[in-house]
């Protein structure tokens, strides 16, 4: 005897769901075959057999690829979330079955978070382009995805720090949060590589780093202030420091994560009411000081490591302006 099929519901599109307390499953399978009652009794039973050919077993091949190798540091940090993801929402379904509206229903589940939506499909583009070879699908569904568009309100501009915010911040901030500061100003680099600096990165004549995003070698000269700073830390672990140990720690040996980090100069500008300038913007800060020192653009490109020249552009070009007009001001006088 055949089980009649219950709670069955197809949209005007001809996509059908599985209507269960509320809550609407689809089925993504052609209707009247062995996938399209397979999906509707796993839905029902509240049971899915993990397939062979399953997504998680398809991250962990290309988790040892060489294509993933080759990735930034920076980039794999980007995307291991959304595999996480992946894993959790669609981890035991065969590969075969994700259709381009999947995509787009998972992205807009997670509109809240409009950057992490968007490397979905990035994800699961690079997983399908492996898929496809390992002839485990014969398409990619990603491409020709569209973006979800960054709302206004989140593309407030980082507001450089001003000449006073500087001052008070080094004549008040704690000495684990100066310390951090003098570092994201001195080096000119992104917060995420500031972790990453080591007591051997620091040779007493320059810092040395690779960057997580670009992978670019530097070795950077830095500011009377950063050495100071650095000294400072040193002496204050009371011990000398293995070239292997983080500069940045949370006890004097518990590497400090960048989540950590964040949230200790969040509080900390907060403390001292300079909540206007996050430090993202310490970044822009060093540019703006080399512009002010003469540098040119492939100067300060050297010491930033900027791959284009847009940004350096932007905020040293406010530094000249403002260079100018304070030659422009003494002349007046």
């Amino acid at each position: 005897m055949v089980k009649t099929k219950k709670h069955l519901w197809r949209h005007p599109s001809g996509r059908w769901y599985v209507r269960i307390k509320g809550t609407y499953h689809p089925i993504n399978a052609a209707e009247s075959t062995p996938e399209f009652d397979a999906r509707y009794w796993e839905i029902m039973t509240g049971k899915r057999a993990e397939a062979k050919r399953s997504w998680a077993a398809l991250i962990d091949l290309y988790r040892q690829s060489d294509k993933w190798a080759a990735n930034s540091p920076r980039y794999r940090r980007d995307l291991e979330p959304v595999f996480a993801y992946l894993i959790d929402k669609i981890g035991k379904a065969d590969v075969s079955r994700l259709t381009q509206p999947d995509i787009y229903d998972a992205m807009e589940a997670n509109r809240h978070r409009v950057r992490f939506a968007n490397y979905i499909p990035t994800a699961v583009s690079m997983l399908c382009k492996l898929a496809i070879r390992k002839r485990w699908r014969l398409d990619n569904p990603a491409i020709g995805i569209e973006p979800i568009a960054m709302p206004k309100a989140k593309k407030k501009p980082h507001l450089p720090w001003t000449d006073w915010a500087v001052e008070k911040m080094r004549a008040e901030a704690a000495p684990v949060a100066r310390l951090i500061f003098e570092i994201g100003v001195g080096s000119v680099q992104r917060p995420g590589d500031w972790v990453g600096f080591t007591w051997g990165d620091y040779d007493g004549a320059m810092l040395h780093l690779r960057q997580n995003k670009t992978d670019i070698p530097l070795k950077l000269p830095y500011t009377q202030e950063l050495r100071a700073a650095l000294d400072a830390a040193k002496a204050a672990l009371g011990f000398a420091p293995m070239p292997n140990l983080p500069i940045l720690t949370t006890d004097g040996k518990t590497p400090m994560t960048y989540r950590y980090m964040a949230d200790l100069m969040l509080r900390e500008r907060k403390r001292l009411g300079l909540i206007a300038f996050d430090q993202h913007a310490l970044r822009y800060r060093g540019v703006m000081e080399l512009a002010w020192a003469g540098c040119d653009d492939d100067e300060i490109a050297s010491f930033s490591g900027h791959t284009t020249k847009a940004m350096i552009r932007k905020y040293a070009g406010e530094a000249r302006q403002i260079m100018r007009a304070r030659q422009a001001a003494a002349k007046r006088q």
